[in-house]
């Protein structure tokens, strides 16, 4: 009996990076196929997530934007040992198609499946291909885009798929949405994988400041780097507030379903869980992101008046307060962002996806 085709993910150390792909990997179990995925020791550590039947395989690889003189030095040497060791593994189990998503440890696969000539193709999940991305961007069968439009090299073209979402977040898909009132309402705070120091900074100020009625109804769900958290746990009992402060939340997807207003970061994957659950939103770009893609990013929802947004240079807790007033005493506009965030979303990005891949591996099948 000939085993299943084996489809092999790779995804750098992010969870921007590593949601989606625990995504495909979910879709392509359900599909019959095996999955592997190859990442680094940190991308290992947003695996936790994936099925167990997915084969976790750790690569050599390493970046050139961290580290002094001479461990930049090392970079090459480590990342031709990580095609190699790709290489190897795919000679002993050759896989149909490669998929990447992006980060530095997705190189040794897509070179490998590059060298050996197996169907590949890559996800990008941000406004702006990432740097891997765009280097293979002409070296690929294929080339998906989660967020509409993305930039692309001239002569490159792309599907658009949307982000997927883990099964988590499909499983709330559309969840109703009570709006804000005289009554408990949770606000949810989220700064990518780690938190966000200027979230810490700006939003209990902010939600100090605003009038005791609406206080009294608040409970805070504050995503926060471990050392921050001494001193947003102080700033939130200070104002007198509910509040729930980690440094990682595993039940996002639930705490995203419940509330009334999130404050995230722009990150690819937490667009596309707010808009595939649909709830109002306030962003604030990393201003420092490469190509500054989640500006990029936020468009998605600013355009169809799902989201407020705030360059980092004017996040204020004045300026914040008066975006709480305004969302939090106002159902029906709160209501409006949330059915339009609906609007953004692809709640069938996850299977467009594995559509893709299945048929790329029907397309090059010899």
């Amino acid at each position: 009996m000939a085993r299943p085709p084996l489809l092999i993910i790779a995804a750098g150390g992010t969870g921007g990076h590593m949601f989606p792909a625990q995504a495909l990997a979910e879709a392509m179990l359900a599909r019959g196929w095996r999955v592997r995925l190859s990442t680094d020791d940190r991308g290992a550590r947003y695996a936790g997530g994936f099925p167990e039947a997915v084969r976790i395989e750790q690569v050599r690889a390493a970046t050139f934007a961290r580290g002094g003189l001479g461990a930049r030095l090392k970079v090459p040497f480590q990342i031709a040992g990580g095609v190699l060791s790709s290489l190897a593994r795919m000679l002993f189990d050759r896989p149909r198609v490669v998929v990447g998503f992006g980060g530095y440890p997705t190189i040794p696969a897509l070179a490998a499946a590059w060298l050996l000539r197996i169907p590949r193709m890559i996800h990008e999940q941000n406004g702006v291909l990432g740097r891997v991305n765009a280097a293979f961007a002409r070296r690929v069968n294929l080339l998906a885009c989660g967020t509409s439009p993305t930039e692309m090299p001239a002569g490159i073209e792309s599907v658009f798929t949307g982000n997927p979402v883990r099964a988590a977040v499909l499983e709330r898909a559309g969840a109703g949405y009570i709006p804000p009132g005289d009554y408990p309402m949770d606000l949810l705070v989220i700064g990518g994988s780690q938190g966000a120091r200027i979230l810490s900074d700006v939003v209990p100020a902010a939600i100090a400041a605003l009038p005791d009625d609406i206080k009294r109804n608040l409970s805070v769900s504050h995503q926060a780097r471990e050392e921050d958290i001494e001193r947003v746990v102080a700033a939130y009992e200070g104002g007198k507030v509910a509040a729930e402060i980690a440094p990682f939340f595993a039940d996002i997807p639930r705490r995203l379903s419940e509330c009334q207003l999130v404050i995230s970061r722009a990150g690819a994957s937490s667009v596309a869980d707010i808009s595939v659950i649909g709830r109002p939103a306030i962003l604030v770009p990393y201003a420092a992101a490469a190509a500054n893609h989640q500006a990029a990013n936020a468009k998605m929802l600013s355009a169809v008046d799902a989201a407020v947004v705030y360059p980092e240079s004017q996040f204020t807790p004045e300026a914040l307060r008066e975006s709480l007033l305004s969302i939090l005493t106002n159902p029906k506009a709160a209501s409006a962002m949330s059915l339009a965030a609906l609007s953004a979303g692809r709640a069938d990005a996850t299977e467009h996806l594995a559509a893709l891949v299945e048929s790329l591996a029907r397309k090059e099948s010899p």
